[in-house]
């Protein structure tokens, strides 16, 4: 039987990002589905009155040191981007458009762009770069994420994520229970 995990994120969190690498060695050896839950981080910030600990100037550099550390732990290559933080929102809403059979592929060449590869995802041209490898139309892909249905889209996935009292990325739930941070997906496991 495979279990299920839901995984809220964002490209914008570099524990996302460990958490998307770690689900990748983990699929390898145990037979656990991870549900991708996108979600804008920002907005849900915004929703719970908080500060993202990336904003407060010795969080964030704890945060670029803990990052390092966790993942030469897990062999997971990591940069901590010189652009960060960036406004998310295109790529966010670019995962509601793309088709079913590439989103693997747009999820693991965003995080890998901007958590390994040191790109500003910023700049809509290294964005247009990595959607032509993945034979992505820019003009389509462009078009599709300004649609206002798309925009209520994540906005209604990021509410709901609040209301089921996520507050943070990465957030995993199983069995309706809420794990907060990449250094609780084991925790998840388990339960």
């Amino acid at each position: 039987m495979i279990k299920q995990i839901e995984f809220y994120y964002d490209f914008i969190s570099p524990y996302s990002y460990i958490a998307h690498k770690r689900f990748l060695q983990i699929k390898k050896i145990k037979k656990i589905e991870f549900l991708y839950k996108p979600i804008l981080l920002g907005g849900l910030h915004n929703l719970a009155k908080i500060t993202a600990p990336a904003l407060i100037k010795a969080k964030k550099k704890y945060l670029i040191d803990d990052c390092e550390m966790v993942s030469k732990k897990f062999n997971i290559d990591f940069k901590f981007n010189n652009k960060f933080p960036i406004n998310s929102i295109n790529l966010m809403r670019g995962i509601l458009v793309v088709e079913e059979n590439k989103k693997d592929d747009f999820i693991n060449s965003f995080f890998n762009a901007y958590w390994s590869s040191n790109i500003d995802l910023s700049n809509e041209e290294e964005i247009n770069k990595i959607l032509y490898k993945l034979d992505i139309d820019k003009v389509d892909f462009f078009l599709k994420i300004k649609d206002q249905k798309i925009k209520d889209q994540l906005k209604d996935l990021t509410q709901k994520a609040f209301e089921r009292e996520v507050f943070g990325a990465p957030t995993f739930i199983a069995n309706n229970k809420i794990f907060w941070g990449q250094d609780r997906l084991d925790f998840a496991i388990e339960e």
